[in-house]
């Protein structure tokens, strides 16, 4: 009887401490096994965690435990399956004995679980037929469509391509050729007088690894003499389809067509999905990680000049519970899907419910392994639990009360009494022989622990707690210690200081010599960390007290400082005003809009312990080059105090797009910028600005060419802005006029031919659609009778271009260039350039490197053109190398500096030589950047900021520069790249943990 009362105490103490049911870590796998596959062998892998280790059987063909047979390898050895440390091993598959479902149970003394259940079939992919194929006829410009008519085969997931005329040359798909992955098929949107050939579509099955390939099929394109349009034709189309969520789904579109259809996808009522792709030019649409706001109809629409077509169509967690007899417990198992899953329960693999389980009163025939199994016709998910209900006497064995106990004069002391028990105990405390009952000092809690208050060196002595239940008792002693209490001696006091002072907080205290002592310091509650705070904050050796280093406002607050030892602790608290720059104004605002001014409004910031004596106003318009091109804005009333809060901006463009922000001073200087308001637009309103530099000329025909600055963008004032031009002759009272609606616009010319030998007048002013502006300053044009006579003088040639020197005796326009090369080229069909009369040097582009050229100069005006001048003779240079540089970089290893070498560019006979090398280093999206130049191969930089850069590297040489060669760089930020690292950390984490939990919470 000794011995089984032991053994029971033993078990019980082990079923309350270390043991737990069964755990998946691994389950079956649906298996798809090759029919003629060289490997002879299938294997099932299955492993659980368990205390006591649990016992694993393999059972195939069946859904449930109730209605398995069991696969008795101990019993009768089979052929065909073994059991390799738990996975089920099957050699020599066969389809007919084999193919099913198979699932896993474990089993140990607290329960049994069953796997998921996995399904074995048998894949193949079967030959295509060898009959001949007839050939496809097709004019040239129709559409094709080769049918490829695949084998039977399992699973039926494989990938389509057609190869042409020999293999392995297979098509790739473009614009005008499409592979379907649905039906195999090719789609050849215009056919082609190259795409004669032979064509055979190939069949790869990735799951058990075999391909085939049809009997050629011959295209046949029929030349035409005139190829016809013919307008898009939706060929392929997607079906309506089915997903679960988080799955990717691909819809497939494409058209015949002449000229190629440009496919475009649209979801009706609603923007596409954010997380979709468009591939094979557009013939693919993408779905990835779908949600349920991603149903709806989706539409496919192609189009050429000859017409349109469209198509539409729709498309665990395992958890452990230990309740005592007679307690009360709800398992709820919660799973979410479309359509709703409905709820069954498995306990120890046995059929046990639906939906909610109740237990009133826990009996031991409760506990076990329970399994949640959630189903809808998409498919099946588990989650598991274990309940253990469990009854023993108290044990102090995993938890005795603590043998030495400390406790400081005056203070308080609680002394925790948690022994094992099942069902919870009654608590009886002694001190000594002294048996403790709830006092003004004393209270036994509900959970056995003791509390003693104000406690004395009186007190000291051995504490005994006894706990008894129905099945025994036990007690456990531990010994109290009265120290001193610490106290604080000398505390913090209230401190002001200024932005960058340095000052002490001092902190000190008493305590018992037998303890060790810390002293901690908060903030506003947050515990200042000195070895990450270390360049503000600084605990002086030997004392408690803080140094505030370099102090900034930030830093004000409210400070206390914390005496701990092991027993007690001690606090004193004191605020630190700091002394600085105004924070920002808060809340800024715009009330009421015009035309030039706004009413601005905002809140007063802090001042930081220095009256506020100003606020300022400033301003971003939409035309500021720089994002931080921020101006001191005009306002009523002129100068703004510390109290003000509210303000009307005035000297505004109207209609231009505005925000606002605000700054306040006081003694100390600016404070920091308010958060920018909101964007608005001021209201239109007249242009009040006149096109400048207006002048006129009479060309060679007699027309009238009138010409000016145009008024920059902020002058607009509003919508629908332009021009109007006006002019007369003299003698006129009337004026001509004439609108340019592009307010780009720099010129205008009245085609009619003018009278010669008259004075014109011509002016220009501005409109919007609030009405005219002001006229510009009139200019005076001069018709004249005669051409110029007199040819130029002194002109000459350099690299650069020509410059002219001439006086004719009849005023001119300005001048005409003709240039040819002279020995290669006709001169009647010369390029020519014209140049204005007040400009006398000009650049000659798009000649000819190495080549030999002719200029000839002469001066024009309305009359017509003056004599040519003497032939110039020039020679261009050889043209720089054309090849690209191979470049290359390299980070040091303290990522300090960014070295930047590449290959020496050498030039051949007729290249240019080349002098160095043109490195321009600029930010991602920027236009400019700095550039260097150098003899060498070779740059190093300091390491640029964070973020993505551009360097372009090209040879310079006497003909020019050579090709661009680009190379990026991408400098991550150091926070960044600790997120980064976390986030990896994360997720390695998180995969580990799903791949050994259902999805399912109980």
């Amino acid at each position: 009887d000794h011995f089984w009362v032991n053994y029971i105490f033993q078990l019980c103490l082990y079923i309350c401490a270390t043991g737990f049911g069964p755990i998946f870590e691994e389950e079956p796998l649906d298996t798809v096994y090759a029919e003629d596959s060289p490997e002879n062998k299938i294997s099932m892998n299955c492993r659980a965690r368990a205390n006591p280790p649990a016992i694993i059987k393999c059972l195939p063909n069946c859904l449930w435990w109730l209605n398995n047979w069991e696969i008795k390898l101990m019993e009768q050895p089979d052929e065909h399956f073994s059991l390799v440390g738990g996975n089920l091993v099957i050699t020599n598959p066969d389809k007919g004995k084999h193919a099913g479902k198979y699932v896993c149970v474990a089993k140990n003394v607290y329960g049994t679980v069953i796997s998921k259940e996995a399904t074995v079939k048998f894949g193949y992919l079967n030959q295509f037929p060898t009959d001949e194929r007839e050939p496809v006829h097709v004019k040239e410009g129709q559409g094709a469509v080769l049918l490829c008519s695949p084998p039977s085969r399992y699973p039926s997931e494989v990938m389509f391509r057609w190869i042409y005329n020999d293999f392995p040359n297979f098509i790739i798909p473009d614009q005008r050729r499409f592979v379907s992955q649905t039906t195999g098929n090719m789609y050849i949107a215009k056919v082609e007088a190259s795409d004669v050939g032979n064509y055979s579509c190939f069949v790869s099955s990735p799951t058990i690894g075999k391909s085939v390939f049809s009997m050629p099929i011959s295209l046949i394109p029929q030349i035409e003499k005139e190829v016809k349009r013919y307008p898009s034709d939706i060929r392929v189309k997607f079906p309506k389809t089915y997903a679960l969520v988080h799955q990717n789904i691909t819809l497939e579109c494409f058209a015949l067509g002449n000229p190629l259809p440009h496919i475009r996808w649209r979801k009706l009522d609603a923007d596409l999905p954010p997380n979709y792709e468009v591939s094979m030019n557009g013939a693919l649409l993408h779905l990835i990680n779908v949600q349920y706001e991603d149903e709806g109809s989706y539409e496919c629409e192609t189009l050429n000049v000859k017409g349109m077509d469209w198509y539409r169509q729709c498309t665990s967690k395992c958890h452990s519970y230990k309740k005592d007899v007679g307690s009360e417990l709800t398992l709820r198992c919660v799973a979410v899907g479309k359509p709703l899953p409905w709820i069954r329960w498995l306990k120890d693999g046995y059929s046990y419910g639906k939906g909610e389980l109740k237990f009133s009163s826990l009996t031991f025939e409760d506990s076990g392994m329970y399994q949640c199994i959630a189903e809808n016709e998409w498919g099946t998910i588990y989650a598991s639990a274990e309940l253990r209900v469990v009854s023993c006497a108290p044990t102090f064995i995993y938890n005795p009360v603590k043998k030495v106990l400390l406790g400081a004069e005056n203070g308080r002391v609680v002394i925790e009494c948690k022994p094992r028990a099942a069902p919870k105990p009654k608590f009886i405390w002694k001190r000594g022989s002294e048996l403790l009952t709830n006092s003004s000092r004393m209270l036994i809690w509900d959970d056995g622990s003791l509390e003693i208050l104000n406690v004395s060196k009186s007190d000291e002595g051995s504490y005994t707690c006894y706990a008894e239940n129905d099945h025994g008792k036990s007690n456990s002693t531990g010994t109290l210690t009265i120290t001193e209490a610490t106290k604080i001696t000398e505390a913090p006091s209230d401190t002001e200081a200024v932005v960058g002072d340095t000052t002490i907080l001092q902190c000190s205290a008493s305590f018992d010599p037998s303890l060790d002592i810390t002293f901690i310091w908060t903030v506003d509650s947050y515990v200042i960390n000195f070895y990450t705070d270390f360049e503000h904050y600084e605990l002086l050796m030997n004392s408690g007290d803080l140094l505030i280093k370099n102090i900034q406002v930030r830093h004000a607050g409210h400070y206390s400082c914390t005496a701990q030892t092991i027993v007690d602790n001690a606090t004193a608290e004191a605020d630190v005003f700091v002394k600085g720059l105004p924070g920002p104004p808060g809340g800024v605002r715009v009330e009421e809009i015009g035309d030039t001014s706004v009413k601005l409004r905002w809140g007063l910031g802090s001042d930081h312990g220095s009256p506020l004596i100003q606020h300022v106003v400033q301003t971003l318009d939409f035309y500021a080059l720089d994002p931080e091109d921020w101006k001191t804005a005009s306002t009523s009333p002129v100068f703004l105090d510390g109290s003000t809060e509210s303000a009307t901006i005035v000297d505004l463009y109207p209609w231009m797009q505005y925000e606002f922000r605000v700054h306040a001073i006081n003694e100390f200087g600016a404070g920091e910028n308010s958060r920018s308001s909101i964007k608005i637009k001021t209201w239109d309103a007249r242009p009040t600005v006149a096109p400048s530099d207006v002048l006129g000329q009479v060309g060679i025909s007699g027309e009238l060419i009138v010409t000016w600055t145009p008024v920059k963008p902020q002058f607009f004032f509003g919508k629908k802005f332009g021009y109007v031009v006006a002019f007369k002759q003299y003698e006129d009272s009337e004026w001509k006029w004439t609108t340019v609606e592009d307010p780009e616009t720099r010129r205008y010319v009245y085609k009619e031919s003018m009278t010669p030998d008259t004075e014109i007048q011509v002016k220009v002013k501005t409109y919007n659609n609030k009405g005219e502006g002001p006229s510009s300053l009139i200019s005076v044009v001069d018709s004249p009778r005669l051409a110029p006579t007199e040819a130029l003088l002194d002109v000459y040639a350099r690299q650069l271009g020509i410059i002219m020197n001439y006086d004719p005796h009849v005023p001119s326009f300005g001048v005409q260039i003709r240039y040819w090369r002279k020995y290669d080229d006709n001169e009647a069909a010369a390029s020519r350039v014209l140049v204005h009369r007040a400009i006398n040097q000009t650049r000659l582009e798009n000649m000819r490197p190495d080549s030999h050229y002719l200029i000839e100069v002469r001066a024009f005006n309305g009359a017509g053109l003056g004599p040519p001048s003497e032939h110039c003779e020039m020679f261009t240079r050889r043209p720089p190398p054309s090849r690209h540089l191979r470049v290359y970089k390299y980070v040091s290893f303290n990522r300090k500096w960014l070295y930047l070498y590449w290959d020496h560019i050498y030039n051949y006979w007729n290249e240019s030589y080349v002098e160095g090398y043109k490195i321009l280093f600029r930010k991602e999206g920027e236009r400019y950047g700095k550039l260097y130049t150098t003899g060498r191969h070779y740059i190093d930089f300091p390491m640029p900021e964070t973020g993505d850069y551009i360097i372009e590297v090209r040879a310079r040489c006497e003909g020019g520069d050579g090709p661009i060669s680009q190379i990026r760089v991408y400098i991550p930020s150091i926070l960044l790249q600790v997120y980064i690292d976390i986030f990896i950390c994360i997720s390695i984490n998180i995969e580990k943990i799903t791949k050994q939990s259902a999805s399912l919470v109980f």
